[in-house]
Order: structure tokens, then sequence, then C-alpha cells
């Protein structure tokens, strides 16, 4: 099958968070399975642009609003990522050094999915599906089915993903002069309580809809920021599936990016010396557990409980552990965990920013990964963590409660520590349990080679989605 993924984002092209990790390794590894699979995504200023060569394939041109727009579209030159690599370049609002934030980010994802339909029509065969992922690349089902230019394409099967239903992509009525001309009785399947919606679009004109997680797919029947009525209707259609990762590139025994490659036969020894190289760097105590945060530093994450529940760890256990958080996001709460440096020497350290080179260390030095996240759709970075034998501490939601099982269960079964509220109680009685757990070195050693051998590879959910594409031919 010939397979059309459309993204905002695709490691290492251009990445803001786990869509970027899902759209950068799905294709490959759909192609290792004789499958056709390709992505397109807009033309960013990013190093990956400038250090690679391309080729153009097609210039067009749309208009949008009262504006005459012209894209370009490049195809990079030596499959160097194992998928066609397309991007689209729209001068003046595509071609930026950041993939979002900016006041026109509206018009800038609806000129790159325009582009992206109206390449589409223009070719002389048909792909097999057309896969998109989140509201940036929401409207394409919608156009493809209804826009007059474009009709030709409306039996093509479309699968959207949905990495993350908070951010949906909403425009007022004002900008429905934005996409090429369509059919005015279709107006419906745009709207969602008096505005364009794509994500909600995307929900209703897609072939099928996907989650990267059952239990997250069942959350957004009731916290899905207004759209529960919506998946609740459209549930027939809707199934979850559990996003992998990729074993090339998050793989302590191949890792380039970490001080000393390990597996599970020495992980003990090889997390210890990769301990050493942080504990060293950051001023912290090797002897002790030491626990990391990784990711952006948000409420959705849960990152501004960070300060206070690693203040009351330290104090009322009386500094049994190591904290190391790396991160970027709400300027409040990256003021607060620097301020923090300064009273906290010795336990506790920040970098804040996102360094990749250092998130594998961290992965593979560290003794456990604090995730308590509001919402957590999959979540990519417990399944890191187990691969290098860190053990996850997790809130019990969406693809964490799919993904770690607690390590106290009855039958011996589980691998990680979960708790049931975004609380700073609950997250504090947490960390007390893992080092309860790091005091039991025989326990901790049956955990770390647990979760090892665990296959959180992207083999068992490409066969997944390969299944779900046969399913509409």
């Amino acid at each position: 099958m010939e397979i059309i993924h459309v993204s905002a984002e695709c490691y290492p092209v251009a990445k803001a968070g786990g869509l970027g990790d899902v759209v950068g390794a799905l294709p490959k590894y759909q192609n290792e399975l004789g499958h056709l699979a390709k992505v397109v995504m807009p033309m960013y200023k990013t190093p990956f642009l400038y250090a690679h060569e391309f080729d153009v394939v097609h210039k067009g041109s749309f208009g949008m609003g009262g504006s005459w727009l012209n894209y370009t579209i490049i195809k990079e030159k030596f499959n160097v990522l194992g998928f066609d690599l397309y991007l689209i370049d729209i001068n003046g609002l595509l071609d930026r050094q950041k993939v979002y934030g900016y006041d026109d980010d509206v018009e800038r994802f609806t000129s790159f999915q325009i582009a992206v339909v109206d390449w589409l029509s223009k070719w002389n065969h048909r792909p097999d599906v057309v896969h998109v992922h989140d509201h940036h690349a929401g409207l394409v089902p919608f156009m493809m089915q209804n826009c007059f230019a474009y009709k030709h394409m409306a039996t093509i099967p479309t699968v959207l993903t949905i990495h993350n239903a908070q951010y949906q992509g909403w425009m007022g009525w004002n900008k429905s002069n934005y996409l090429p001309a369509w059919d005015s009785n279709s107006w419906g399947k745009l709207d969602w309580k008096n505005n364009i919606n794509p994500l909600a679009s995307a929900v209703k004109c897609s072939f099928r809809v996907t989650t990267v997680s059952p239990s997250y797919l069942e959350e957004l029947k009731f916290n899905s920021n207004d759209l529960e009525a919506l998946f609740e209707y459209e549930k027939g259609k809707c199934s979850g599936i559990i996003n992998g990762i990729d074993d090339l590139v998050w793989n302590p025994e191949l890792d380039k990016y970490i001080d000393t490659q390990y597996g599970i036969e020495d992980v003990d020894e090889g997390k210890l010396i990769n301990k050493e190289v942080l504990c060293k760097e950051y001023n912290l105590d090797i002897h002790k557990p030491l626990i990391v945060f990784i990711g952006r530093l948000v409420d959705e994450k849960g990152a501004d409980l960070l300060p206070k529940a690693i203040g009351d760890a330290i104090y009322h256990m009386q500094g049994q552990m190591n904290f190391l958080v790396l991160g970027s996001g709400d300027f409040w709460v990256e003021r607060q965990l620097e301020d923090m440096k300064g009273g906290l020497m010795g336990y506790y350290n920040s970098k804040i920013g996102y360094n990749e080179k250092l998130s594998h260390q961290m992965y593979a030095g560290a003794d456990f990964l604090l995730m308590p996240s509001r919402v957590e759709p999959c979540g990519l970075n417990q399944l890191y963590a187990m691969r290098y034998g860190t053990v996850p501490i997790v809130r019990s939601t969406g693809g964490l409660k799919d993904t770690v099982i607690d390590y106290g269960t009855p039958d011996g079964s589980g691998y990680g520590i979960r708790f049931n509220d975004a609380t700073v109680g609950d997250i504090t009685y947490s960390i007390h349990r893992a080092v309860q757990l790091y005091s039991q070195p025989k326990r901790l050693d049956e955990v770390r080679i647990k979760m090892m051998q665990i296959d959180n590879s992207w083999e068992i959910s490409t066969g997944k989605y390969i299944e779900l594409y046969k399913s509409l031919q």
C-alpha cells in the first residue's frame, strides 16, 4: 500500500513533542513491512533542512482568503530517514525556525493543508491511504471530500490519529473563505459550537479515527476540551493503538548519546557508570536514588506540582534522594525550578531547555523517571525509561495506565510505580515508595530486567495500523 502521512512534525526534521517521534518512526516501520509510506510536512528552517539535499518535485499555487499563494514541494534526495520525505515551502508562512507559537498559526497550517491536497489532486494515481495527524492536518479529509476542485479524491480512505485532543485549531467562521470553494451544504462537517474546528472536522470526515492508547480513547468521552459528545457519537469508528518506540534510536546497547552502552546482562554496572556522569556534572550524590523529570514544563504534564513535591520529598525524607529536571515551558515553573537550586544544592538540579543528548544520558543514568501528568494520551518517556531499566513513576491516566503496571501487584507481574491523582501528596508518597524499592537491590534488579524485556517496539503497533488500512480497501 501507498500511505501518505500528513503532519506538522517529524523527528529529526522538526519536533516539539511526541507527535514528531511517532511520525519519524511509524512510516519507517511500515516501509520495512513492504509498504510505501511517505511523510509530507511544512518546510521549517531547521538544521535538518540545511544539512541535507533536496530536489524540487512540484510547484503550485492557490487562493486563500483573498491572497494568492505559491508553494513549492521539495523531496529529500537520499531517503536518509527510511522513507520519502516531502517538505512544503510557502514563502513567508512556513519557512520559519519554530514549529508553533506564531500569531498567524491558523493561516500557516491552513495554507499547508491546502497545498497538500492541491498537490495530491495533481497526481496521476491515487494513494491507498491518507493518514493525518492532529488538528494541523485535520482539514485535509474535509477538503478531499467537499471542496469542488478535489472531490475526485473523496473515496480515498483517510485516517486521523489524535496525539493530543486538547489542541483543536479553532478558527472563526469569518475565516471560512480560507478554504478552496466548497459545498456550503457541508458546513456542519466543519462546525463545532459555532466555530470551525479542524480536529472535530477530521473526526467527522475521516474513515477511521485512532488515538495513541485505548485508555486515552475512553478518557476523551469525558475529557476532550468540549468534544466529549462528538467522541461518544463517533465511537464506532474509533480505536486506540499504543505508540511504539524506535529500537534503533532508544536502545542502551546501541545509543551513541550515552557515556557507556549496556544491556540486560550488565544493566547495574552500565547504569551506575552513566549515573556517575550525571551526578558529577550536576553535583548530586551517586549513592542515593536519582529521580528525573524529562519533558515540557506545563500544567498538562503536572510540572507545576514539581517544585513543591520535590521540596517536600527532600524535606520530609531527609534528603534520601536526588532530583534532576530537564525541560522548558511555562516561565513561572521554569523560574521556580531554577530558584530551588540554591537551597537544595547537592540534592537537586535542573537544566531549562531541551537537549537530546542529555535526555538520553538521563534515561540511562537515572534510577526513576517521574511523570505526574494530568493528561497523557500515550506517553513515550515511560517506554524509553523502561527500555533503559529506569523505573517509571507515573500517574494512572491515558497511555501511562496502559503501559505501566505497579510493581506492588499481588501476582508480582508489575514493573513500575503508579499513583491515582495529580497531587503533591500522591507524588511524594510515590517517591517514598521509590526510595523503598531502591533500598532493596535484589527487587530493583528484578524490576529492571522485567522492564527491559518488554517489547514496546513499533513492529506490533505498525501491524495494527496496517490491519486498519486494509479494512478500508
